[in-house]
């Protein structure tokens, strides 16, 4: 497959139809995708996301060497770009940003959410904070919480409520499949798009993307 290099020179100002982006990949019931820690492009970094009928619905292909990079896309089949998360580093706090995409072009300037991560040395969970919302009042929307150099977590909103859950694949057999094969379970009225920005987030966190 040829190689996809999205265009992120342009801009466009705040527009509704960032809420038709998002319908789209609503959630109307419980669905599960199968995440394979492998990019379609030969030696890229990356991620391809099959959806339960087994139709690939999500790509990542990294291009850089470094492991996250500087800006990462989130693209479907195509190659079209449905968000972009970028790493800030703030002192020694680090600080992901993930930018909903229209077309070829960013569709705010303020990105869509914050995440931020909240180190504990003496214990192994990764506890982070996900800030909502484009405005002047952001509130912590989500918390992920899961394991240092583990690729599973989960995803809750702000009152506990489970949200999605990233998991080691099993088939129905009983057989757990390698560490590269996951399976990722949203709720009902998630957008998962936005799930899988995060999911992104937590694959280059982990050095996995």
């Amino acid at each position: 497959m040829a190689a996809v290099h999205p265009d992120h020179h342009h801009h466009q100002t705040p527009s509704s139809s960032s809420t038709t982006a998002a319908s789209s990949y609503m959630t109307c019931r419980r669905e599960t995708f199968t995440v394979w820690m492998k990019s379609l492009v030969f030696h890229g970094n990356g991620c391809t996301v099959f959806d339960s009928s087994g139709a690939i619905v999500y790509r990542i292909d990294n291009y850089d060497k470094k492991s996250g990079g500087s800006e990462v896309y989130l693209m479907d089949l195509r190659g079209k770009v449905l968000f972009s998360v970028r790493r800030k580093k703030l002192g020694p706090f680090r600080r992901w940003s993930g930018y909903r995409w229209s077309g070829s072009r960013v569709m705010e300037e303020r990105p869509l959410f914050d995440v931020r991560r909240y180190c504990n040395i003496l214990k192994r969970d990764v506890v982070c904070h996900v800030s909502l919302g484009t405005g002047k009042a952001r509130a912590c929307g989500y918390t992920i919480q899961g394991l240092a150099g583990k690729l599973e977590f989960k995803l809750t909103d702000s009152h506990g409520g489970l949200v999605a859950e990233v998991r080691k694949k099993q088939l129905s057999s009983g057989l757990v499949l390698g560490e590269d094969v996951l399976s990722l379970v949203v709720e009902p009225q998630t957008d998962h798009s936005l799930v899988m920005a995060l999911v992104t987030v937590y694959g280059i966190m982990a050095d996995k993307i």
